[in-house]
């Protein structure tokens, strides 16, 4: 049994314990977290998750590195509630869901009378939990304009946020240590989005980050000023809902948003080039254009050319070494507001 599948198993034995001792008590912080949703014509998918957990508190300017720690610790150390009843409503439709072993529920509602460029749905309690009896939620659902040329997709990490995912002491020590106050983003990323936006076009940000982040990400998001769009995110231990892989998350936006063309954002830290490649060659006629940004430790190392060796030139794929080429390049295409 390798690693990750003894964590699974000592999170399972964790869990299972835990629900024991706490199915005689009502929830004492029960909370609905719905995560941002995307939807169109084609229909509207909505995620989130239900905990028995209070808030975390909010960042603040000259916070000290502890409450930074104890911030994220109370995002990772969740009480997850399986099994609660929920209704999701998008519009004038409204669809029953219950949440999964860990916590996490996905639904699709059928698009009706959508508003652009946000619709509010809610996300409430569909029938008693353990003596809860009524609870809800908003939900913000990214809607794109008849106006909108084309989305972005787009990774987080080492993409947009500046992370050192090669450099694992370092990535683990800013993600507990840091802020969304604190992150830096990459020099000009968030002048590039904008101007890929152009206030119509929107930004869907997929990452392999655990949905634990998805509160400081979107805070992240906000207070550096880039686009708003979904977040979307991934389990990283369970077997949940909420454990979809990258190539599934974009997938779902191609599919949700069947009119719009897509220019695909992604760094050579890990494996968007080669998940990027695979979109591309599944929907060669949806993609305008692939940035891959330069992070490696080792240029050299051959991964990123193994992938742009046997590129189909129809669709640009560029390795840039910071947000300026990927703004020249992309002026070139037209593709800057």
């Amino acid at each position: 049994m390798n690693l990750h599948r003894w964590v699974v198993a000592l999170e399972s034995a964790w869990d299972r314990a835990r629900l024991r001792r706490a199915e005689a008590r009502t929830p004492a912080h029960f909370r609905i977290e719905p995560y941002i949703g995307h939807g169109g014509p084609a229909g509207v998918v909505v995620r989130g998750r239900v905990l028995d957990n209070p808030l975390a508190t909010e960042a603040v300017e000259g916070e000290g590195v502890g409450a930074a720690v104890r911030r994220t610790f109370t995002n990772f150390l969740t009480n997850e509630l399986p099994g609660v009843p929920l209704r999701v409503t998008v519009g004038a439709e409204s669809v029953d869901a219950v949440t999964d072993d860990e916590g996490y529920f996905l639904v699709r509602v059928p698009a009706a009378a959508l508003t652009s460029p946000w619709t509010i749905g809610t996300v409430s309690l569909a029938g008693d939990y353990r003596g809860v009896t009524a609870a809800d939620a908003q939900v913000e659902v990214r809607v794109p304009a008849s106006s909108a040329r084309f989305g972005v997709l787009s990774d987080i990490d080492d993409t947009i946020l500046e992370t050192g995912v090669q450099r694992v002491l370092r990535m683990v020590v800013q993600t507990f240590a840091g802020s969304s106050l604190t992150r830096t983003p990459f020099p000009g990323a968030v002048e590039l989005y904008r101007d890929l936006a152009a206030d119509v076009n929107p930004v869907f940000y997929v990452s392999s980050s655990p949905w634990n982040l998805h509160s400081f990400l979107l805070a992240f998001l906000r207070h550096r000023g880039f686009p708003l769009g979904p977040v979307l995110l991934r389990d990283l231990l369970g077997t949940s809902a909420g454990r979809e892989q990258k190539h599934d998350r974009i997938r779902e936006v191609l599919e949700l948003h069947p009119d719009l063309p897509f220019v695909l954002i992604g760094d050579s830290g890990e494996h968007d080039p080669q998940i990027y490649a695979d979109i591309v060659r599944e929907h060669p006629d949806r993609v305008l254009a692939v940035y891959i940004r330069e992070v490696r430790l080792d240029p050299g190392d051959g991964r990123v050319e193994k992938v742009s060796d046997v590129w189909d030139s129809t669709v640009p794929f560029v390795l840039a070494a910071d947000s300026d080429a990927v703004r020249h390049h992309a002026s070139g295409l037209g593709l800057l507001g």
